[in-house]
């Protein structure tokens, strides 16, 4: 039977969530959506620039007929938004969310929906910009782009094939892994460069001669820095969630920093050297294989 929601609901209507909604009605498989969220100005653009057909709320008229409810919040809002609609749900309904990590998230799943949990597929787009709200929403975001799906075991396969299907059609890749494995992966690649470029951000700024320096940054401050332009509070709840992964993660980085110091108290240039070049061979690789 070919896919198609009749109603969606998304709950969290800025960059990620409004882009699912929009990749979907691009795809032309979802007859209704409705927007939830913290922000009336938000939804109200949304609702202007069509991410969403209606605007709704955490009760039982938005949330009984909802095919598919998509939870695009950041993940330290997860648990109450859980907890307010489990007893609204229909059977039938399938729930999934887009946040950055999956262990806290799927602890916060059990505690919400009980003997329901298999309605819950937990979920993570690999794709996103520095921009947020719904004005920052656009239909191709997640075309050829990682979706990670951690699975619980509760989960039938109907329901997996089903979230499976609904990123299929937004043009993304699927992937499934364990939520821990998710974790650690994203730990290094994802959750520890964002709080490096917050942090070195944030040791320039606190400089004495800080507009001094920030008007000799050039391409290669803000190539690093990019990420620094994110969602405060969603990199926050990210960063808390991912806390012990992220500390390993740290933890290694230190040393490297630590070599990388003692090479330049030695001068040793032939080391030093060999580092970027390991590093540039690395990332020429990475590139050439399709990184996005």
């Amino acid at each position: 039977m070919a896919f198609f929601v009749d109603k969606l609901v998304v709950i969290g209507v800025g960059l990620i969530g409004g882009s699912f909604a929009l990749a979907l009605k691009q795809a032309g498989v979802v007859r209704r959506v409705v927007g939830i969220g913290r922000q009336p100005g938000n939804i109200a653009r949304a609702l202007e620039l069509n991410v969403i057909d209606e605007a709704g709320s955490l009760d039982e008229p938005t949330l009984r007929d909802a095919r598919l409810v998509m939870l695009a919040m950041p993940v330290g809002q997860m648990l109450p938004v859980m907890r307010a609609i489990s007893p609204l749900l229909a059977d039938g309904s399938v729930v999934s969310d887009a946040g950055s990590t999956k262990q806290d998230v799927v602890r916060y799943a059990r505690g919400a929906f009980g003997d329901a949990i298999g309605q819950f597929v937990p979920g993570h787009p690999i794709a996103g910009t520095e921009n947020s709200g719904a004005a920052a929403a656009f239909a191709d975001l997640y075309r050829e782009r990682k979706v990670v799906l951690t699975p619980v075991p509760e989960n039938s396969a109907d329901t997996v094939g089903f979230m499976e299907a609904a990123w299929a059609a937004c043009g993304a890749q699927l992937h499934l892994m364990h939520p821990e494995e998710h974790d650690s992966i994203f730990a290094t690649v994802s959750h520890l460069p964002h709080l490096l470029a917050y942090a070195l951000v944030d040791q320039v700024a606190a400089q004495s001669n800080a507009d001094q320096l920030f008007s000799y940054a050039a391409g290669g401050f803000r190539d690093f820095t990019r990420i620094a332009s994110s969602h405060p509070e969603m990199w926050r709840d990210i960063c808390i969630a991912n806390r012990a992964a992220l500390s390993s993660e740290l933890d290694l980085y230190r040393r490297k920093l630590a070599e990388l110091q003692a090479m330049l108290a030695r001068a040793d240039a032939a080391k030093l050297e060999g580092v970027f070049s390991r590093a540039r061979e690395a990332r020429e690789k990475w590139l050439k294989g399709g990184a996005k």
